[in-house]
């Protein structure tokens, strides 16, 4: 670490949250990371490819992933959330709740031999939207950052019953450590806070619902679909259907599921229609004879390129984009998603029978947002997204308290990305006094 006894918060390990760190890091300031799931990475580290280049999401988020891990200025806490913020801009003093590992994280390997040898099995995998299940002793994915197993503790028999152990026995670095407990720690000199917490989806609600969403097993979200066709997910990048594990031929994608919608979020998502594209587009590399559509109220594409991103998709990958509203969803007797809609342009009811329903689903604030609003002692919107300042859209109700990504609104990763170099650069100058 270096000299200087200030420190700069970051809430969240997104790729907002790690680029506020880095810039922040590069800067030679102390940061510390404060992420709530075992691994950093957030949800780009779900997805298969990014927007408008295509370019792989892993292949871009690894590598900061990696330098965020072992830079020496920045201190990792996973399995941890803000509790309480005392103090004022200059000299907050924060406390921190962290969730046992019950893995030395300094000493596991990542052999994996714990999970090989755990008898649990059927432990829900939330980096795969619980697609798929693993054993109670488990690494999120195989580049997770910090490289480290970590035991479910509400699965594991030697937690629950005292009885098992054969991780202990498996673990040759001798890393499992079931006497660890939850622990609480307090930072001091922390002259200003990033919220970079990112953001949830709309999911299991009843918008979902209507269109027939945990229903039928050919219905899914496109952050399902994400996992499904990415080579690290669970088909290992060959995309089937849940029902019978047949690939699609044809896959409809529907626009604004739980947004634009006035009974249940009246705000756009601002990125679905340019992930759908992606996801169309992806789709149609795996197989050049699939037929994909896309329904939608209206095309919204404010980006560098992002017109003429969907030109190409409608162009060169086959994309049908159908404007219009889904009034109903069934399935026939193989499971076969039938679509009833409002098509716009001729004025009538039309039908349309396809083999799987992707549903672009709203972005909502994070799981947590109005507890940890209140621990910071910062507003929220009407939407339940931090309010900002509308001329300064980094800084917070609050004093010394910044935000970037999409815990204020929703936005692409580009924008993310720009927007965490900005709030690094204002939290720092509560350190440096503007001098660089």
């Amino acid at each position: 670490m270096v000299e200087n006894s200030k420190s700069i918060l970051v809430i969240g390990g997104g790729v907002a949250g790690i680029q506020a760190a880095l810039d922040l890091g590069d800067m030679g300031i102390n940061v510390h990371l404060v992420e709530k799931r075992p691994c950093i990475g957030g949800k780009m580290a779900q997805l298969d490819k990014t927007f408008p280049t295509l370019d792989c999401s892993i292949c871009i988020l690894a590598p900061k992933l990696s330098e965020c891990y072992r830079h020496p200025n920045i201190t990792l806490h996973t399995l941890s959330e803000v509790q309480k913020v005392e103090g004022s801009s200059g000299q907050f003093s924060v406390e921190i709740f962290k969730r046992a590992r019950y893995v030395k994280e300094d000493v596991c390997t990542g052999c994996g031999d714990c999970a090989t040898v755990c008898p649990v099995r059927g432990v829900k995998n939330y980096f795969d939207v619980d697609l798929m299940t693993q054993a109670a002793a488990y690494i999120p994915f195989p580049s997770a950052v910090p490289p480290a197993y970590l035991v479910d503790k509400e699965s594991c028999v030697y937690l629950n019953y005292g009885i098992c152990g054969l991780c202990i026995q498996a673990c040759g670095a001798e890393a499992i450590d079931f006497t660890q407990t939850d622990t609480s720690l307090t930072l001091d000199n922390i002259s200003s806070i990033i919220v970079a917490a990112g953001y949830s989806l709309i999911e299991d609600t009843v918008p979902l619902k209507k269109f027939g969403y945990k229903k039928y097993k050919n219905v899914i979200s496109a952050l399902e679909f994400e996992r499904l066709i990415c080579a690290s997910g669970p088909l290992e990048g060959h995309l089937k259907r849940l029902s019978d594990g047949k690939e699609p031929k044809k896959i409809a994608f529907l626009q604004c599921v739980g947004s634009r919608d006035e009974r249940n979020k009246d705000y756009c998502s601002s990125i679905c229609c340019m992930y759908t594209t992606k996801e169309a587009m992806i789709a149609y590399e795996h197989d050049n004879n699939l037929e994909t559509y896309v329904f939608y109220i209206d095309m919204r594409a404010g980006g560098k390129g992002f017109q003429k991103f969907l030109h190409r998709g409608e162009d060169e990958y086959n994309i049908k984009y159908i404007k219009s509203k889904i009034a109903q969803i069934s399935v026939d007797n193989k499971g076969n998603p039938k679509l009833v809609y409002e098509n716009y342009d001729t004025n009538k009811i039309e039908q349309l029978k396809v083999d799987l329903v992707v549903l672009a689903t709203c972005i909502i604030p994070p799981e947590g947002i109005d507890e940890l609003a209140i621990s910071l002692g910062i507003e929220l919107d009407e939407n339940k997204f931090i309010k900002t300042n509308p001329f300064y859209p980094m800084e917070t109700t609050r004093e010394g308290i910044y935000v970037c990504g999409c815990v204020h609104e929703p936005m692409d990763i580009p924008r993310s990305v720009a927007e965490a170099s900005s709030a690094a650069a204002k939290a720092a100058e509560l350190v440096r006094g503007g001098e660089f």
